[in-house]
């Protein structure tokens, strides 16, 4: 006999009733758990990793957002269902300057597995600081050169040598075929591809646009230190850059006005820089009228204690010439 659990009635059986119990309505199945990817966290355990057609990389310092996993998202769908997506997620204590945020920036593995996992990647690597620098503080790095001067190099003096020394480490431990960054980063995105090039890096570098929020605001973990009073003042970046964009067919000159003109009109933003860049050599476009083809406009301010980058890719075409 089959007891009722306490305070339950029993149902009775169907010969003491004459009819067939009422089952009771089927609960929903709850919702299928996502695919983790496996954590790897030595290099001797990424390189045991069985390996069958393209790999992909995306490389993170974690706190991932739907930024990161659309970069995951392109990364699989490259590769393909036969392919590997590894996700790198190290915070980076190279390119963090005097006074900025390596101590507060936020270390959330456990939902960066969730994110990486429903985005497809296959692997975490999640080295310890001792692994990727076995020997300390690196003696020798990559330098960024005239490129990473400026701009956020100017800035942030030293940061892109940090970060160009983790990329180039973080390719060589990995070996992808081909590597994943987003264009909001664009000036790190072209010393990398820059790197890659110069220094025979056997990888392809795909550059995936900018994902934003629904108010406009660029995704960055670093939105998460905004009060809604500085989200609000930090949205003058993106509507700088669409005035650009509407400008831009009267000229690099007129892009760039447009752009100055709403971040100097702007509540609360302290603005580094707003500048029309070669998006090759981050070489200034000084407005100059004659400027054809692809270029972009960079703009970096700091609201409150948290800073902001941003950027929009234009293209201008040849002026017209005279009238004959």
């Amino acid at each position: 006999m089959i007891s009722a659990a306490p305070g339950t009635p029993a149902t009775p059986p169907a010969s003491a009733t004459g009819t067939a119990p009422v089952p009771s309505p089927a609960s929903p199945a709850p919702p299928a758990s996502p695919v983790l990817p496996e954590v790897v966290i030595t290099t001797a355990g990424l390189r045991a990793l069985p390996r069958a057609g393209e790999r992909a990389v995306v490389m993170t310092m974690g706190a991932l957002h739907e930024g990161h996993a659309a970069l995951v998202r392109a990364a699989r769908e490259r590769v393909g269902p036969g392919g590997q997506v590894v996700v790198t997620v190290f915070v980076n204590p190279l390119q963090f300057g005097a006074g900025e945020d390596l101590d507060r920036y936020p270390r959330t593995l456990e939902a960066d597995l969730v994110v990486a996992g429903e985005a497809g990647a296959d692997v975490i690597f999640a080295p310890s600081g001792d692994e990727v620098y076995p020997g300390g503080e690196p003696q020798v790095r990559v330098s960024a050169g005239p490129m990473g001067a400026v701009l956020e190099g100017a800035v942030r003096p030293g940061h892109f040598d940090g970060m160009l020394t983790v990329v180039a480490k973080m390719l060589h431990l990995t070996s992808p075929d081909v590597a994943f960054f987003g264009q909001k980063d664009a000036q790190q995105l072209a010393l990398v591809r820059r790197m890659v090039c110069d220094l025979n890096f056997p990888a392809e570098i795909v550059a995936v646009p900018t994902v934003r929020e629904a108010d406009g605001l660029a995704l960055s973990s670093r939105n998460r230190y905004l009060s809604a009073r500085e989200r609000g003042e930090g949205l003058a970046l993106s509507r700088a850059l669409t005035a650009a964009g509407r400008a831009a067919e009267r000229g690099p000159a007129a892009a760039l006005h447009a752009a100055r003109s709403v971040l100097a009109e702007a509540d609360g933003l302290d603005v580094d820089y707003a500048a029309l860049v070669d998006p090759a050599s981050f070489t200034a476009i000084d407005g100059g009228e004659s400027w054809e083809g692809e270029a972009v406009l960079v703009v970096a301010a700091r609201v409150g204690s948290t800073r902001l980058i941003d950027n929009v890719p234009l293209r201008f075409l040849a002026a017209p010439g005279p009238a004959r």
